[in-house]
């Protein structure tokens, strides 16, 4: 099988998001795939507080190591606030620059947040490109459930602003594949969203695959995928 893991992975997701009746909200919690942000979906309790719980569920680091942080163990937070589009946050250790982006992507999730402010010092996503993907899909998640007309949202910079698609069931066939063009690109960071139907395996999930061709000789780069279930 190509893809041995995808449906372990879809069975500890699942595992790890029910089995309660408590009321739940998703929010995303960023991690690192080869140095760069990528999100997940997490349920955190209630439907208040979704700021801290989504602060919370990042510092309590990756379920798995299928997904990296760079955030040092035990790091806490101290304080909390968020005021006039502005979440202020003191932590108890030193953050790299990987982690101050974890933290500030995991904050700018929520509309009431544009800037976060860590020890005095102010971020906002721009100041993250170093540590953001060419083609940041920020919708959907990974394993999450999809119907069979995909809907994919989320950021890019990239050459002319073009990336392509693929979508390939769990054993690599050709399902679906395409290609976008973002709101802007080739160093300024634009947004997308596109919508794409496919035939859904019988079984299995699928695997949405986002990359650049490369200028030089068309080979794929910046290649990323994205495991996902399909709703029956």
């Amino acid at each position: 099988m190509k893809r041995p893991l995808l449906v372990l992975a879809v069975l500890v997701f699942s595992a790890g998001c029910g089995g309660s009746d408590e009321a739940t909200t998703q929010v995303r919690a960023y991690w690192l795939l080869d140095g760069k942000v990528w999100p997940s979906a997490h349920e955190v309790p209630g439907s208040g507080q979704t700021t801290s719980a989504a602060l919370d569920a990042l510092l309590d680091g990756p379920a798995d190591d299928t997904r990296q942080t760079a955030i040092p163990e035990g790091t806490e937070v101290t304080a909390l606030e968020v005021a006039n589009d502005v979440a202020s946050v003191t932590l108890s250790a030193e953050l790299s620059d990987e982690a101050l982006a974890q933290v500030v992507y995991t904050l700018t999730q929520f509309p009431d947040v544009g800037t976060v402010e860590i020890d005095g010092q102010s971020y906002s996503r721009a100041d993250f490109e170093d540590q953001t993907p060419s083609v940041l899909v920020e919708s959907p998640l990974p394993f999450e459930e999809v119907t069979s007309m995909l809907r994919a949202e989320g950021t890019a910079n990239t050459f002319e602003a073009t990336f392509s698609y693929t979508i390939e069931d769990d054993v690599g066939a050709l399902l679906a594949e395409n290609f976008v063009t973002a709101t802007s690109g080739t160093g300024t960071r634009g947004t997308f969203a596109f919508t794409e139907s496919f035939t859904a395996p019988d079984e299995g999930g699928i695997v949405l695959t986002v990359f650049e061709n490369s200028a030089k000789d068309g080979s794929r780069i910046h290649e990323v995928e994205i495991p996902l279930a399909v709703a029956p």
